[in-house]
């Protein structure tokens, strides 16, 4: 029989894009816009077993990592800058409020960190607002959201539909605001910027029966004047440009350019360099700005490739926006940014 189709989102919130009914649900799993899709367990047998990889050699010779520089300074003050922690994890702080997105603090037994982060985890204290972009554990570490549930009272979660009931298995009493694609977060009236809730081209896994339970997704921050995309782990898709309409040009641009290889298994899940500067030029981002690569060994390209390619692709005119490579940990001065 046939899954049930229902919409959903959060009706205490307003949606921006006209006549948008929610987030499609085919029974009890959210979808990509219109189509259902549902991660092959096939494909990781066949590239973990079937498949060698033709790059296997170069990729274990290539031991590049980001370079690294404390944080320590910038997390205790209060300027407006932005820092990557390496992975998809930053730090941005705008008119005295603090933001932190996807934050992975520690190592697990599947994920090993390649570099240090630029600060103790303990130093990450006075954040107002947790940005937590979907489900999936390299997004979404129990450890750090532990951490950062007890060492910021004020904290507030802005995510996605459902997400609640799994962060409140993390940690209890933690403020929580779902949105659906979309929607615009309640921050108050004071609220000196603007975050919404948009689309991406994803799926959510965490154990064996919840498969798309949770929706995943990105966000756009308004702020002093500019446009600030956080694209999160998304596959390229025509939300891009979906985007683009609704909002017009993007100031800067997150974007993820590792874990693509195999393509089979990592092409409708992530952007490789190429699709990830296609994602910026039709957003029309005016600054790009790299992540999801070099901090953890997540697939089967040698760990310089994403970047390398990346500047590539800016140095033969085939990127719009101005590329921006820091180092882990060094401050971006954002505001100054024209």
């Amino acid at each position: 029989m046939a899954a049930r189709i229902t919409y959903a989102r959060n009706e205490q919130l307003r949606t921006i894009k006209p006549g948008y009914p929610g987030n499609k649900l085919f029974g009890a799993q959210f979808a990509n816009g219109e189509t259902l899709y549902t991660p092959d367990f096939s494909n990781v047998f066949r590239w973990k077993f079937l498949t060698e990889n033709p790059q296997k050699e170069e990729k274990k010779a290539d031991t590049w990592t980001p370079e690294v520089v404390s944080c320590s300074e910038f997390l205790r003050g209060q300027d407006d800058g932005l820092v990557w922690l390496g992975h998809a994890s930053f730090v941005l702080r705008t008119g005295g409020t603090t933001l932190l997105f996807d934050p992975l603090l520690f190592d697990s037994a599947f994920l090993k960190r390649r570099h240090p982060l630029p600060c103790r985890p303990e130093e990450l204290v006075n954040i107002d607002l947790l940005l937590l972009s979907h489900g999936h554990r390299d997004h979404l570490d129990e450890a750090s959201i532990r951490l950062l549930a007890r060492q910021n009272p004020q904290l507030r979660v802005l995510s996605s539909l459902r997400m609640g009931p799994l962060l409140r298995g993390m940690a209890p009493g933690l403020p929580v605001q779902e949105a659906g694609w979309w929607q615009q977060y309640d921050l108050g009236p004071a609220a000196p910027l603007e975050m919404y809730y948009l689309p991406a081209a994803h799926w959510h896994r965490r154990g064996l029966a919840d498969v798309n339970r949770v929706l995943w997704g990105s966000f756009l921050l308004r702020a002093q004047g500019k446009l600030i995309y956080f694209a999160a782990d998304s596959a390229y898709a025509g939300h891009f440009e979906e985007i683009e309409r609704q909002f017009g040009p993007i100031d800067i641009c997150l974007v993820g350019i590792g874990a693509y290889k195999p393509t089979f298994m990592m092409q409708l899940s992530h952007t490789n360099p190429h699709e990830a500067a296609k994602a910026a030029n039709v957003l029309r981002a005016g600054h790009v700005v790299p992540m999801h690569h070099g901090t953890f060994d997540l697939s089967d390209e040698p760990a310089s490739e994403p970047l390398r390619t990346l500047r590539d692709v800016a140095t033969g005119n085939m990127l719009r926006g101005e590329l921006h490579t820091p180092a882990v940990g060094e401050v971006m001065r954002w505001p100054e940014w024209d």
